[in-house]
């Protein structure tokens, strides 16, 4: 069992020790994270923030929280692994790095930080659209990681293009496409503090490090690492005085903003432009209903994230989880699965490893530690911001043994066992329990 995530926790036993991040109990593990950051506020509110009231991030709590595991007993679950495969690509856990952006606003180290901590540990890294390190250098600091590229979509065709070929040149062998930004949500937090990076040229260094985009401008791509921490305040100030510097982080910040949420809804006839320039899976995120899942079985995707943006797009809407139960539901959903033909990847509530579990037994193929929002990447964005890497590996093994352990102690030694059994494994806690 020595090499076994489980066995993550007995050094912390024998040995003493203790996290840096403070506590792998999430809620103390916020309460630290807010700490750290109590001279950066604006930037913590931006990072874990939800849209309008946070209904949607509550509701992403209640469903998973409404679903109950039935542990079975005397089940010999001595030996196990949570290895799965995902596009033809063997992985240690069902586990996947999700996209969130801006991560330099609240670690000097930014998306290299978690990038090689998910290398160390073997889980895929996906790289937002609104990173503060470029395409290529973020592959560097992965290594030999398997790395995806998540795509807030261009409004121009060439850039688009651009981005694929760069990405595909860089490694990343998969594309996730998200479909509920095209437009930023009402964001309270952010609004109240006039509070984006973006316009102080922080969490475009994909856009200023692009050719094509940087040629509307007159100027090379660079690759750049933006200072920190951002004092929005202190560079407003700056660039009214008129440095120059300044002025044109502003400008390249805008230009890519006005570039990569543009307000432009794309259909799913636009979905063809995809598959004729990225050689590699598809996958759509932010799907929460049986019939859009259906039209990407039309599209001829690869697959689907069954994501609502963690709360932060759309206040009020059904939690994720919701979503995923109707959606694996579906004999045609499930028909494909099974083929190896469309894979479901889940996130938005995502905190613990019974929550892992929990998505895997409803039919989910995987679980993206995602968004800074109240799925998994809220608490390893937690990590990030308290000790960089050390913490956001803490984080991640902390969630890859309590998964582990928490399979064993429920009777099962392998995801095979769990996958889609939901009659076997979950109880609605709503549901009548005299009926039969």
């Amino acid at each position: 069992m020595s090499d076994t995530w489980s066995s993550y926790i007995y050094p912390i036993y024998t040995e003493g020790l203790r996290p840096s991040i403070g506590s792998y109990d999430y809620r103390k593990l916020e309460q630290r994270s807010e700490e750290v950051t109590k001279d950066n506020r604006a930037a913590y509110l931006y990072t874990f923030g939800s849209a309008g009231s946070g209904l949607t991030n509550k509701a992403n709590r209640t469903a998973l929280e409404r679903w109950q595991i039935i542990p079975r007993m005397l089940r010999d679950a001595s030996e196990r692994n949570i290895e799965t495969e995902i596009f033809g690509v063997k992985l240690r856990s069902p586990l996947i790095i999700a996209p969130v952006g801006v991560q330099g606003i609240l670690h000097p180290d930014g998306e290299f930080a978690t990038a090689r901590a998910a290398a160390k540990l073997g889980v895929p890294y996906t790289l937002s659209t609104a990173s503060t390190r470029s395409l290529e250098a973020v592959a560097k600091a992965n290594g030999d990681g398997h790395r995806w590229y998540q795509l807030y979509w261009p409004r121009a065709n060439e850039v688009t293009i651009s981005l694929l070929n760069r990405a595909k040149a860089s490694g990343y062998t998969a594309l996730v496409v998200t479909l509920d930004t095209f437009q930023l949500g009402w964001r309270p937090h952010d609004l109240d503090t006039s509070y984006i990076p973006f316009g102080a040229g922080v969490g475009v260094q994909v856009g200023t490090s692009d050719p094509v985009f940087m040629a509307r401008y007159g100027l090379q791509p660079r690759d750049e690492e933006p200072k920190f921490p951002l004092d929005l305040d202190k560079f407003r100030a700056t660039a009214a005085a008129g440095d120059p510097t300044a002025q044109e982080a502003a400008k390249l910040g805008a230009g890519w903003l006005r570039e990569a949420n543009s307000g432009r809804f794309r259909s799913w006839e636009d979905i063809k432009f995809l598959r004729e320039n990225w050689q590699g899976p598809i996958v759509l995120k932010g799907v929460q209903t049986v019939a859009d899942a259906h039209s990407a079985l039309d599209a001829g995707v690869d697959g689907i994230v069954v994501s609502n943006h963690g709360g932060r797009q759309v206040d009020g809407a059904i939690g994720s989880f919701s979503a995923l139960v109707k959606i694996t539901a579906s004999k045609r959903v499930r028909e494909a699965q099974e083929s190896r033909k469309f894979t479901v990847l889940f996130d938005s509530g995502v905190r613990t490893g019974s929550d892992v579990i929990k998505a895997l037994a409803m039919g989910a193929q995987a679980v993206l530690a995602i968004d800074n929002c109240p799925s998994v990447g809220r608490p390893f964005m937690y990590g990030l911001s308290i000790s960089g890497e050390k913490g956001v590996e803490e984080v991640l093994r902390g969630l890859l043994a309590d998964t582990e352990i928490t399979l064993g102690l429920s009777g099962f030694k392998n995801i095979a066992e769990i996958w889609g059994k939901r009659e076997e494994i979950l109880e609605d806690s709503l549901a009548d329990p005299t009926r039969v």
